[in-house]
């Protein structure tokens, strides 16, 4: 038995058209919509890091690069290990390898400069991956309306226009973690149009494509969901005419069957669902009462009743985006904890829409003349599925983001509608292209505006603020922001009206609590924190230190105890151990930072500063000249750039870190000076660009030469005037040497005179003073330096030994050795200074 023709697609022009017409004309809607995605929301493009976006991309080690590349996917999608009790066991490493695609650029990027100009921290380009994945969902929304949901081509266009400028796609778009959901869209109607397409392997390709959706984001496993119960419902009436075991139909120039079809596609869902469940290590996530108030009263009655409400209230969302928050936590949303409240009044009316709807779907679902309505139900309901706590809890209680992809079922149901009353209403076309035009523009406008309030972290918290007063989690996060911009005052004024909202909010407690120190109200509050919350990781950490300085010490050490029971790899607290341990007991402590962080520069320099305070220099030395490696790979080394920050996988170093301070104080007491000039030329060759380094090391070099010579000219300033001129060859000793500095040799040999000082005590001591002449007694008495003379001065005019005493030398003369003149501070002073 065939499978029944599906109805062709009625045009408004209805002169024939070539293949390669229609192709052209798709590609042009394809190009208009997808433009149209992008200009929308390409004022989000200079955006900063916001909300999720520090968490889970800035201080994410697998984003960064600090962890290794297989840690992907062992970690969750803030960088916590799937198998720790607190992880949020959401596995979205394809999202994760995108956001570290940029790091990867980064390090293989030749140019330092143009790398962190187009790779590094800067947002513009992680905007812009948005912005652009967008823009293809954009292009596959129109052409799964007229595909797979049998739109005609002017509606399906109209559907992707209004999918395009929806402003409840800001958060998925804008915030740059929202890439998530936007990856997983791109990859689910993906999904939908392999599936349903003419190819003879695209159950499977359908089913990898699923896969990886899923991989993005856990909603993109209802892609195959959605193509089994599509399919059976396509086929529906060649399945009541032959049956499900004998059914088979010839479609596409490709044998085909159903059963056959949708038992593959069920064993992928199947294995794609075991998988999925394997990887939360027989353990599903744990959240607290602040994060979603509903899944925690005792009441299984007001559960239910406020679940159904926060469905039909994100299906109004969807329909009328004007009131948005980026958080709709503590206190946005009340509960329903009663039959007789207002608000059941409308998830009755939502239940009621979707019975109609089914209804309208599944009248004539043999004549399939609404495929579109069916379509547009299936996708509004199954992606909303996983996100609707009716089947598991999740951490929120209404996430916009999460609406990106059920917001196309609800459009191409609208431009359904849309479609039926242009044919039914021929006079009113006029009025309802109008309309259509309105719908666009009005949401263009109201995406622009949502997008000023994501610029960044101040704007979206004062937006929200006044949309959601009564938010409690939005007071919070408001007061931290103030905090970090020292409005302390201000800050304290929100956390105590968050507190008032939630008077049990643990976290708002512990941070008032470092805000009211001075007045002593610390204690109470960090206590109060623990009482809401006797796991609570800061408030622990926060009471150790305010013993600490409080100097109870054995408090102290409880409550740090405490914190490394709860989070053994808690590296504050192992700082603040140390400050309390004493010097002898120190060593595991910083064996164990060490460990846990091999690329703190940080660490190994406690470390050396641990063995110089023991005495052990030469191994204090090695720690800090690992830290100075270490901080050179934790900062660039080319000039800062607007939005840049520093290279990934050790903490921000300065300038010039104290080891390199440490280490040459080391080397000078112990009085390696050339070490020391060559530690400092290693780290300004580092540091600096390649002008920047040639022009110091010519400044070096000039000031080693200025600094040899001014030495040798202070030398022979010191020797006093020679009074003898005659010098016996058997008083003087040769040795030959080559002057090296810093690993630069001096070609010009000299040749060192010295006097046998001891030979002539010797003979004094005998009394053979007889024997010695004048000049050899005056240079006993006046000259008993070390004089350092030309290697070309020949010692032939000593006429002592030739019987010459009454005749002069010339050489006797005397003569005025002058002082050299002093070295104007050339290039040491300036040198110096630029360390």
């Amino acid at each position: 038995m065939r499978r029944k023709p599906l109805p062709s697609v009625r045009e408004e022009n209805s002169n024939p058209k070539t293949w390669r017409s229609i192709c052209e004309s798709d590609w042009a809607v394809y190009t208009i919509v997808a433009s149209v995605g992008a200009l929308t929301y390409a004022n989000s493009l200079h955006g900063e890091f916001v909300h999720d976006d520090i968490p889970a991309i800035v201080s994410n080690g697998d984003v960064t690069g600090a962890n290794p590349l297989l840690q992907v996917f062992r970690n969750d999608f803030w960088g916590t290990p799937m198998s720790e009790p607190s992880s949020h066991k959401s596995y979205r490493p394809l999202t994760t390898l995108t956001f570290r695609g940029y790091q990867v650029v980064q390090v293989q990027c030749p140019c330092s400069r143009l790398n962190y100009l187009l790779c590094g921290f800067s947002v513009w380009w992680w905007h812009l991956g948005n912005v652009c994945l967008h823009a293809a969902c954009c292009a596959l929304v129109a052409r799964a309306g007229a595909v797979v949901a049998r739109l005609q081509r002017p509606f399906a266009a109209l559907a992707a226009l209004l999918f395009a400028v929806h402003p409840i796609h800001t958060e998925a778009v804008s915030g740059v973690v929202g890439r998530a959901d936007v990856l997983a869209c791109v990859l689910f109607l993906s999904s939908l149009l392999v599936y349903h397409g003419s190819s003879r392997q695209r159950v499977w390709a359908s089913a990898g494509l699923a896969a990886l959706s899923m991989l993005a984001k856990e909603t993109g496993l209802t892609a195959l969901l959605f193509n089994i119960l599509f399919d059976i419902y396509r086929c529906w009436g060649t399945i009541t005419r032959c049956g499900l075991g004998r059914c088979r139909w010839r479609g596409e120039g490709q044998d085909e069957g159903i059963r056959g079809r949708v038992a593959r596609a069920a064993g992928a869902l199947a294995l794609a669902a075991a998988l999925r469940l394997c990887v939360l290590h027989g353990a599903l996530p744990a959240f607290s009462p602040q994060d979603n108030p509903p899944a925690f009263h005792p009441s299984f009655l007001v559960r239910l009743m406020t679940f159904s409400y926060l469905a039909a209230f994100n299906w109004w969302l969807v329909l009328c985006p004007w009131s948005l928050s980026h958080d709709w936590q503590l206190g946005s949303v009340p509960l329903v904890t009663s039959i007789t409240d207002p608000r059941n009044a409308v998830t009755l009316l939502a239940l009621a829409s979707l019975v109609a709807l089914s209804y309208c779907a599944l009248t004539d679902i043999e004549a399939q003349r609404r495929t579109p309505a069916a379509a547009g139900l299936l996708l509004l309901v199954l992606p909303y599925l996983p996100a609707s706590n009716l089947l598991v809890t999740v951490g929120f209680v209404v996430a916009e983001r999460v609406l990106y992809i059920p917001s196309i079922g609800s459009i191409i149901i609208t431009a359904y509608g849309l479609q039926i009353l242009w044919r039914r209403f021929g006079h009113a076309r006029r009025l309802l292209a109008l309309g259509a035009a309105v719908l666009v523009a009005s949401g263009a406008a109201r995406t622009q505006l949502r997008n000023c309030d994501w610029r960044t972290r101040e704007t979206l918290l004062r937006a929200d603020l006044s949309v959601l007063p009564h938010n409690a989690k939005l007071h919070y996060n408001f007061a931290n922001f103030l905090k970090d911009i020292e409005q302390q005052e201000s800050a304290i004024k929100h956390y105590k009206e968050a507190l008032k909202l939630w008077p049990s909010y643990a976290s708002a407690h512990n941070n008032l609590g470092t805000l009211v120190v001075a007045s002593g109200r610390a204690e109470y509050h960090f206590m109060q924190a623990l009482k809401y919350n006797r796991h609570h990781l800061n408030a622990h950490y926060n009471l150790a230190k305010l013993y600490r300085k409080k100097n109870r010490i054995s408090d102290s050490l409880k409550m740090l105890e405490r914190c490394i029971e709860l989070e053994p790899r808690f590296v504050q607290a192992y700082l603040e151990l140390l400050l309390v341990t004493p010097l002898a007991d120190k060593r595991g402590i910083l064996d164990k930072l060490l460990e846990l962080e091999p690329r703190n520069w940080e660490h190994h320099h406690m470390y050396g500063n641990w063995l110089k305070e023991r005495g052990l220099w030469s191994l204090a030395l090695q720690y800090y000249m690992s830290s100075l490696r270490l901080s050179v790979s934790a900062a660039p080394s080319v000039p800062a750039v607007p939005g840049a920050r520093p290279r990934p996988g050790a903490p921000p170093a300065p300038a010039t870190p104290p080891s390199l301070r440490s280490a040459c104080l080391l080397l000078r007491s112990a009085g390696q000076h050339a070490r020391i000039l060559q530690l400092i030329d290693r780290w300004v060759s580092l540091r600096s660009d390649e002008a920047s380094m040639a022009r110091r090391w010519a400044l070096a070099r000039a000031w080693r030469l200025r600094s040899e010579l001014a030495g040798r000219a202070a030398k022979y300033a010191r020797s006093p005037t020679v009074k003898p001129t005659c010098l016996h060859h058997s008083k003087l000793e040769v040795l030959e040497s080559s002057h090296k500095f810093n690993g630069i040799r001096d070609d010009s040999s000299t040749f060192l005179y010295k006097h046998d000082i001891n030979s002539v005590k010797h003979r004094e001591e005998e009394g053979k003073t007889s024997a010695m002449n004048s000049c050899q007694r005056n240079l006993l008495n006046d000259n008993k330096k070390d004089v350092a003379v030309s290697a070309q001065y020949k010692p032939i005019h000593n006429k002592s030994e030739t019987n010459h005493k009454h005749k002069s030398c010339r050489l006797h003369k005397k003569k005025k050795i002058k002082e050299p003149a002093s070295f104007a501070p050339f290039v040491s002073d300036h040198f110096i200074k630029t360390y």
